[in-house]
């Protein structure tokens, strides 16, 4: 279950970081109001899969999801430059969420 709240709460994240771009600065209310909603959603999350979850998996797992999740929405969304360099880094940030989750207890 730790698993599960933790992709949640990095899905979370993604929102949140997008919803914060939205809000232009917080002068937007309704995106202020989804990245404070998305935010607090996902450090609940976050703390409940750090039950079970050692510390650096769990944070590090998060901020990835949030990281290559925000880098993909910016490409998908925003329309911001997807060149071979930022993807290689993006492939590069990926590979590392695998291992750390490789490396974790089940």
């Amino acid at each position: 279950m730790a698993w599960f709240y933790l992709t949640i709460a990095g899905l979370f994240e993604i929102v949140w970081a997008f919803s914060m771009k939205q809000s232009e600065g917080f002068t937007r209310p309704g995106p202020t109001i989804v990245t404070l909603a998305a935010m607090t959603a996902s450090f609940v999350l976050l703390s409940l899969s750090m039950r079970s979850l050692p510390l650096g998996t769990a944070y590090t797992i998060w901020t990835g999801i949030g990281a290559v999740g925000a880098f993909v929405v910016g490409i998908a969304i925003l329309g911001e430059q997807a060149s071979a360099m930022r993807i290689v880094a993006a492939l590069l940030i990926v590979s590392g969420l695998l291992l750390m989750k490789l490396s974790s207890p089940a």
